[in-house]
């Protein structure tokens, strides 16, 4: 090697090493002026859409002569009367309690349903596959009121039209379309030698899907309950239909309407039965979005 390369070197790599902090330092700003400018972005849109919620939730404390006079959040004397009122004398405990079993059989079903119809549409290649699938998918631009004359005289048919059973059946029976491809999308992903590896084991269809398949789409699992409570838990036409006879059996979304009169509306206690129905979802979400956005990423990939 001659001399000057000899010379040369130490001042090459002495300026790579003095670069290097500069390069980093540039980086750390560059990255700090995104997050403050997704901050900047971001919160006033968070504050737009959590208003009207925080509103609901401060009507339900006020009078009906002092919920529209403003539109500030703190009310100046609380009326926590409004949601004894609610839950007594306007039935929403009654009524919430119905949701409450309506929504967990119709999650049960659900879930064990469409997770079984994604197995197979995802795990196993079968002659008409793609056109099961681009039928299912169709079946998302039919309209649910177009529905609800054949789902409320099939229900009659089975002699179910008077009872809570009837209201699961029919928020269970449909097609579910995005559960069953997440369902589809996650199990694809999954490596088939654990179908081989249980079949060589002895394991049948239900017996790998239900111990080898199953416990690994956990997050499609939360997924699919946090999707299903929150259209069963919402649901109005329905159980509007189904309870007309029976109005013992209502559901909170249904109950809240009864706020509604022919010639006044009790709004703050419809903004407290509103609140209640709404705590459920929110405590449920909570507990479940980290699998949420694992089983929505998971089912992507796949």
């Amino acid at each position: 090697m001659s001399t000057t390369a000899l010379t040369h070197a130490p001042t090459a790599r002495s300026s790579t090493e003095a670069t290097t902090p500069r390069r980093r330092r540039i980086a750390n700003r560059r990255r700090f002026a995104r997050h403050v400018l997704l901050t900047i972005v971001l919160v006033p849109a968070a504050a737009l859409w959590l208003y009207p919620v925080l509103w609901m939730v401060s009507a339900s404390l006020k009078t009906n002569t002092t919920i529209f006079s403003s539109m500030g959040l703190i009310p100046e004397a609380p009326e926590w009367e409004n949601y004894t009122r609610a839950w007594w004398t306007a039935n929403i405990g009654p009524y919430f309690w119905n949701t409450l079993l309506i929504t967990a059989a119709t999650i049960a079903i659900v879930v064990i349903t469409t997770a079984m119809i994604g197995y197979v549409l995802g795990t196993f290649p079968f002659p008409g596959r793609r056109i099961v699938m681009v039928l299912m998918i169709a079946t998302l631009f039919l309209p649910e009121g177009y529905t609800i004359i054949p789902i409320f005289d099939l229900i009659r048919s089975l002699g179910l039209s008077t009872s809570l059973a009837g209201i699961v059946l029919a928020e269970s029976g449909g097609a579910h379309v995005m559960i069953i491809l997440l369902f589809a999308g996650y199990f694809r992903q999954l490596p088939r030698e654990l179908i081989e590896a249980s079949r060589i084991d002895g394991a049948g269809f239900l017996r790998t899907f239900w111990t080898v398949m199953l416990p690994l789409a956990k997050p499609v699992l939360a997924t699919a309950i946090i999707m299903t409570l929150m259209r069963v838990w919402n649901s109005f036409l329905i159980p509007l239909v189904l309870t007309l006879t029976r109005p013992d059996q209502r559901t909170l979304a249904v109950g809240v309407y009864a706020f509604q009169g022919e010639n006044a509306t009790d709004w703050t206690g419809m903004a407290a039965a509103s609140t209640i129905s709404m705590l459920p979802i929110i405590i449920a979400f909570l507990l479940l979005q980290r699998y949420f956005v694992e089983g929505i990423a998971g089912a992507i990939r796949g």
